[in-house]
This record gives C-alpha cells, structure tokens and sequence, in this order.
C-alpha cells in the first residue's frame, strides 16, 4: 500500500492469529525512535488502515475493538437508545464520577494521592454489547438456525449463552445469521443492545510525570470490549444531557479511527470535539493533523 506521504508499504497480517507479524517500509527506519514523529504516524496509519482492509474485504476480526468504526458505532447507537432508568444503571457512576469535578456529586472513586492535578485523570469504563436475534427482522430464521446447531435463544442476548452452549456454535450461527441479512443488504444492527459494563476506573498523570492506568474491579465479561469510554473532567450536565454527550463523544471516536488511519471520516462522522486520548495528543503535537478536538478548528473537513 501507500501511504498519504508517497511511501511504499508492505504488510503481512498472519490469518490465525489476525496480528500484523511483517512491515516493511524503504522510505522509514526501521526503529521507531530513529523516524520523525510524522513518519511515525505515517506507518501507524499504514497498519491500521492494513488491518481495516482486510477486515472489510476478507471479513477477518483483523481490527482491534477500541479502534474498529463499526462496533464503535453500534455501542454508539445502542446507548442513544437506551432508557433512562437503563441508561442511568449503567453509566450513572461514570456521569457521577464526572459530575464530582464540578461539585455537584459525591466521588464514586477517590482520586489518588499522587495525582498531579484534580484535572489529570481519565475516566474509564468497558462496553459489551449483546445480540438478540429475535428482535430482529430474521427471527425466523434466526430460530431455523439455533435449532440446526442445538442453541437456545430464550436468553436475552447471545452473551448470556455463552457460559453453557459451544462459542463455536454460537460463532457459526452469528455468521449464518449475517449472511442472511447480507443477501437482503440489510443489517442486523436492531438486535444489539448495551449488555453489560466494567465497573469504572482510572488513568492519571501524578507529581513527577509518570502515566498511570489502572483496571476496574469488576468487569462484565472475560473478551476484549466493544468499546473503551475514555472521559477528562467536563462538564457533565444532567444525566440526559450526558446521554447525548456520550453519542458524539463516539462520534468523535469513529472519525478518529478514520483520521489515523488517513482516511476521511464518512460525512456523519465529520465532527470536533474529544474522542480518544491518544487520537487527541496526536492532533496537538502533529501539524500534519487539524486540532479535531477544538470545536472552532477552521482546517478540519476543508
């Protein structure tokens, strides 16, 4: 492939273990601390873009989940629909944590002693997203399916199952359910839902500099999540208010995987503002970028 800078890529993506295991460029070091911070990106677009190609042409699960556009804009979608009383038990101590920086609401987690400034953490929490068939548009032949390979989908989503029936099963039996709704080009995005989230935690800068992440009590399900939501202090407003933010908050997360991988975000996803912190500190540092998260930034999506 080539890059946006004219240089010349090649990458392997090994099919068991979906991991870029080569990279080759002529036109970089090799050593990343012997390239420009420019060229550095440059190569990191090239594999990632590397990996969503694959994905989209070859369908393998080549893209990690905090950085794949489509399972960030289905957790995107579920959480806009999501009820109050649904929304506030699952993201209420995120929505409070924050809201504590303002005085508004008592801390969920104290913050931690060495910390360098009331404002130099990140909110973290993990997003699982479930499936239910049955609510989607192939309901029928989603229980064809479950009866061909012995499933049972009285559970509220594929999630649940999975602690009793064969995740190979399971595994094949969402892939037969896909290539339904892709004979008709549809999707199955109504079956999905908010199923569970980790507990929140943090990530700090303290006294001395030093980076520090931390991870959650408790957390969902033992698999990668959909989505990580990564929040600053801000201002959280009321819970519904929050609820809104959290959409163009992935919003901005989806343009954001766009962007590094040099691609344009598709026009829905042309928007400022915070998405992803490392995404964020390469807009500050890096002119070949505009200032994505200023609101006001004149260069973005000329």
């Amino acid at each position: 492939m080539i890059d946006n800078n004219g240089a010349s890529h090649e990458i392997t993506i090994e099919k068991d273990s979906n991991e870029i295991v080569y990279h080759q460029c002529e036109a970089y070091a090799d050593k990343p601390r012997n390239r420009t911070p420019a060229e550095n990106e440059y190569n990191e677009q090239a594999r990632k873009f590397a990996q969503y190609y694959v994905y989209l042409e070859r369908g393998y699960d080549t893209v990690p989940p905090e950085i794949h556009p489509e399972r960030i804009n289905a957790v995107r979608e579920a959480i806009a629909a999501m009820s109050d009383d649904e929304f506030e038990r699952l993201f209420g101590d995120l929505h409070q944590q924050i809201a504590s920086h303002q005085g508004n609401a008592g801390r969920v987690l104290d913050l931690p002693e060495d910390i360098a400034g009331p404002d130099s953490v990140l909110y973290r929490q993990h997003v699982y997203l479930g499936f239910d068939s049955l609510d989607t548009a192939y309901s029928d032949g989603a229980q064809d399916l479950a009866a061909r390979y012995g499933l049972d989908l009285t559970g509220e989503s594929v999630n649940e199952s999975e602690a009793t029936d064969d995740i190979d099963s399971w595994r094949a039996f969402t892939e037969d359910l896909g290539v339904l709704a892709a004979d008709d080009d549809a999707t199955l995005t109504e079956g999905l839902s908010v199923d569970g989230v980790s507990s929140l935690y943090m990530a700090h800068v303290d006294e001395a500099g030093h980076e520090h992440i931390g991870e959650p009590a408790e957390d969902a399900y033992a698999r990668e999540p959909d989505t990580l939501l990564e929040l600053p202090p801000m201002e959280a407003g009321t819970l519904s208010e929050f609820q809104d933010y959290l959409n163009h908050n992935l919003a901005c997360q989806i343009r954001d995987c766009f962007v590094r991988m040099g691609l344009e975000p598709p026009e829905p996803f042309q928007v400022l503002g915070f998405g992803r912190y490392e995404a964020a500190e390469q807009y500050r540092k890096l002119e070949m970028y505009p200032n994505y998260i200023d609101p006001e930034e004149e260069r973005a999506f000329a």
